[in-house]
């Protein structure tokens, strides 16, 4: 392994999600269009499998209907069923292809799709935090990519499948730069922005962190003894099967699984945030928003002690990136960490304080693997003995500060205190002195309503 040195709300919900669908013939057009595009030709053999993909819905759902059904056609109905299924389904992709168009105008994105029903979507351009481009296998050999746009306040991601593969950076690197307030007539001239790596996992060491991960032998393990106990108590082998393929599927998705999906993990540093390339069948460029991250969690399993390795995992508002390095040296993991959070220092686990020594009357011998410790910059909380996870929150993400007791903790004068950040997510500090609780309580409100007025705003390419 190796390291080189103001939002606003969608229009009409004003404080909506950033995110409007609705018919289209009651949508006034803000702003003049750029001219609509359609997405790319190959587009229509990937959609045209849905139709197809009911008919194999419905035949796993019920197998004994289905295999009825196949007894009851001759070869001649057979071939008359296909050659009826097949031109309808390619008709449904070409029809749902040329019936989708998208525009980016002076201030949104605007995705125009439907066969019967017509909707359009409107994507305010000053909502958009992140825009990933994946490849997947079949994509990559048809020269095509995905955009998948995540969007302040939407539940789920937007995205245009396909575009030409230098069509999805230019139209990324296009609306990024209108999201950083680029005029129009020039953000199309800005280009991907230049990106300096800043660290590669090799293969080798991947795989290592993964056979050194405890759910990695955990689900292993269970594959191996659950079924051949299940044969010796039932001796049905439909039990078996229903059992021992999950867990055959969850072994191999911890271990081969994510060896693939985060093989040759590249982090890059670029004016729009870090960007993540990784993937070994299915390639993924995704960008970790400037501004946007939550927390960070600096994440240590119990066999990774002795090579000094760490996983730093992200909650990031709004969007689905959550791990920046699946597996690094803790002396190049902490200065990257102080990339994403500017003005942040990992404290070392000796610099965080214990919980009293009576909170082992809560919670015997893991009330050691708790610890707190607050700077000018991050509530910082541990947690764990075994596999050990550091949270760094800084106090500007902070929305909520909550302190709860329960009737065991009351009587030993115990208390917890968690914060609540942008990312719907919660950081606690478990099993601290009561009046220490409390003190910490109100002083944190204080950092947190300090730390926002001061904090930088969240813009794409700003200095």
């Amino acid at each position: 392994m190796t390291a080189p040195g103001a939002e606003e709300g969608a229009r009409p919900q004003e404080h909506g999600t950033g995110h409007d669908t609705r018919p289209e013939a009651a949508v006034a057009a803000p702003g003049a269009a750029l001219g609509e595009r359609r997405l790319h030709p190959v587009t229509p053999l990937r959609r045209a499998w849905a139709p197809i993909a009911v008919i194999v819905g419905w035949a796993v759902h019920d197998p004994g209907q289905a295999q009825r059904q196949l007894e009851r056609l001759t070869t001649t109905t057979l071939l008359i069923a296909l050659a009826v299924v097949i031109p309808a389904a390619s008709l449904y992709g070409f029809l749902t292809w040329w019936y989708t168009h998208f525009a980016v105008t002076d201030s949104e994105l605007r995705i125009r799709t439907g066969l019967v029903f017509r909707r359009t979507a409107h994507i305010r351009l000053e909502r958009i935090q992140a825009i990933d481009v994946t490849r997947p296998l079949l994509a990559r050999i048809a020269g095509v990519a995905k955009l998948r746009l995540d969007v302040v306040g939407a539940d789920k991601k937007d995205e245009l499948a396909f575009l030409g593969e230098r069509d999805a950076r230019a139209l990324r690197a296009e609306l990024l730069a209108r999201a950083a307030g680029f005029a129009p007539e020039t953000a199309h001239e800005v280009g991907e922005a230049p990106a300096r790596e800043l660290l590669r996992t090799p293969p080798g060491v991947l795989a290592v962190s993964l056979l050194l991960t405890g759910a990695t032998w955990g689900a292993l393990t269970a594959a191996l003894v659950v079924p051949p106990l299940l044969w010796l108590a039932t001796h049905n082998v439909w039990t078996v099967l229903a059992t021992a393929l999950p867990l055959l599927g969850a072994a191999g998705a911890s271990s081969v699984g994510r060896f693939v999906a985060d093989y040759d993990w590249t982090l890059a540093e670029s004016p729009d945030g870090l960007r993540i390339d990784r993937g070994l069948l299915d390639r993924s460029h995704e960008t970790v928003p400037p501004g946007r991250v939550q927390t960070v969690r600096i994440v240590e399993p119990l066999l990774w002690r002795r090579r000094g390795w760490v996983r730093v995992e992200l909650d990031v508002a709004g969007s689905s990136n959550s791990v920046l390095l699946p597996v690094a040296p803790r002396e190049i993991a902490e200065p990257l960490v102080a990339r994403v959070l500017p003005g942040v220092t990992v404290p070392p686990y000796a610099a965080l304080s214990r919980p009293p020594r009576r909170a082992g009357r809560c919670v015997p011998l893991w009330w050691r693997g708790h610890g707190l410790l607050v700077t000018d910059a991050v509530f910082a909380a541990r947690h764990g003995l075994l596999r050990r996870s550091l949270a760094l929150v800084p106090h500007a993400k902070v929305q909520s500060v909550r302190l709860t007791q329960g009737p065991w903790q009351r009587l030993w004068r115990l208390a917890d205190v968690h914060v609540d950040t942008g990312a719907d997510k919660s950081v606690s500090a478990r099993l601290r002195d009561a009046r220490e609780a409390e003190r910490l309580l109100h002083a944190q409100a204080e950092r947190s309503r300090t730390g926002r007025r001061d904090a930088r705003p969240d813009r794409w390419m700003a200095s």
